[in-house]
């Protein structure tokens, strides 16, 4: 009896979503892949010192997460770390850039949708 009262305890995770960033998602993987899995406070200073393009976004979001976890589901910042952070991608804005001889070729803008999910270690 006491098993199935277990596994029914929900964990509780603070999401932090960022759609049409413009930034391709797969610039924003490699910052993704080094976080993963580590704390927040580590999480972070990762974010912070690593020189790619996605860093800013990425350390703005986790931010938002991590203040999610706090204000709307009672967590504490010691005991966070990140469960799952994962960029899809978004539309792809077209826009033509005249080329030679009259012609034309097609600059393709991505976007990505970004969430990032907080969990309590025990």
């Amino acid at each position: 009896m006491e098993a199935k009262q277990e596994e029914q305890k929900e964990v509780l995770q603070a999401v932090a979503t960022l759609k049409y960033a413009r930034i391709s998602s797969r610039k924003v993987k490699i910052v993704a892949d080094l976080i993963r899995g580590k704390n927040v406070e580590e999480a972070l200073a990762i974010v912070k010192f690593t020189p790619k393009a996605s860093s800013a976004i990425i350390e703005k979001l986790l931010k938002s997460a991590i203040a999610n976890a706090e204000n709307n589901h009672g967590m504490k910042h010691e005991n966070l770390y990140v469960d799952q952070i994962y960029a899809n991608q978004g539309p792809t804005l077209r826009r033509i850039r005249p080329a030679a001889k009259g012609s034309a070729v097609r600059i393709r803008k991505r976007t990505s949708h970004i969430t990032i999910v907080l969990k309590e270690r025990d």
